[in-house]
Formats: C-alpha cells, sequence, structure tokens
C-alpha cells in the first residue's frame, strides 16, 4: 500500500502539469510594400505603317474532263398506209301518209235579234 499511495500521487502531479498550457507569442507580420500605381503620359507620336505582304501565289486549274460518246440514232419507222373510205349508205324509202280525220258537220245558223232601246218622248 505504500507504493499505490505514491504512485497515485505521481500520477496527480502529472496530471495537473499536463494541463498547463504555454502561451506561445507569434511576433507582428511586415507590412506588405506600398503598391506602384503607374501613372500614364501624354501620348506619343504614331508608329509608321508596316509594308504590305507579298501576293500568294494561284494555285492550278483543274484538267476538263472528257465528254461522253454519243449514242447512234436508232432507224426512222415507216408511214403506215392510209385505210380506204368506206361505201355510203342508202336512203331510206319515205313513210306513207296517214289517213286524215272525217270533217265535221257545220253549225246550224242562228236567228238574229235586234235590240232596240225605247227613247221616251216628252
Amino acid at each position: 500500500m505504500k507504493y499505490a499511495m505514491t504512485l497515485t500521487m505521481a500520477m496527480a502531479a502529472l496530471t495537473l502539469v499536463a494541463c498547463q498550457r504555454e502561451v506561445v507569442v507569434t511576433p507582428a507580420a511586415a507590412p506588405p510594400p506600398p503598391t506602384v500605381v503607374a501613372v500614364p503620359g501624354p501620348a506619343g507620336a504614331p508608329g509608321a505603317t508596316g509594308a504590305s505582304g507579298a501576293t500568294g501565289a494561284t494555285g492550278d486549274t483543274g484538267s476538263t474532263g472528257s465528254m461522253g460518246n454519243t449514242g447512234t440514232a436508232g432507224a426512222a419507222g415507216g408511214t403506215g398506209a392510209t385505210g380506204a373510205t368506206g361505201a355510203t349508205g342508202y336512203t331510206g324509202a319515205t313513210g306513207n301518209t296517214g289517213d286524215t280525220g272525217a270533217t265535221g258537220k257545220t253549225g246550224k245558223t242562228g236567228d238574229n235579234v235586234i235590240v232596240v232601246q225605247p227613247t221616251t218622248s216628252r
């Protein structure tokens, strides 16, 4: 038990020491160098115009293709013969005339009636 008590005391001391932390102070960083701002001056005279480039070579023209063969024309056919004209047909006979109906009787002659207007005498 002697060692147990000593061992416990040593562990407690180590635990308390291990909990302490040291504060580390880092030095402040150096300020960045000042930024240089370029202020443009007045414009200079324009430069000279450059020389024109040389014209390139022209390409070759392609060959013309060959013409195809022309076929031979076929023989023309003959014109057919004209057919004969047919004969003219006969004219038919004239038909019979129909019967004339009987003549009706003459009507009676009527009497003449003369109507005289009466005149008033005064």
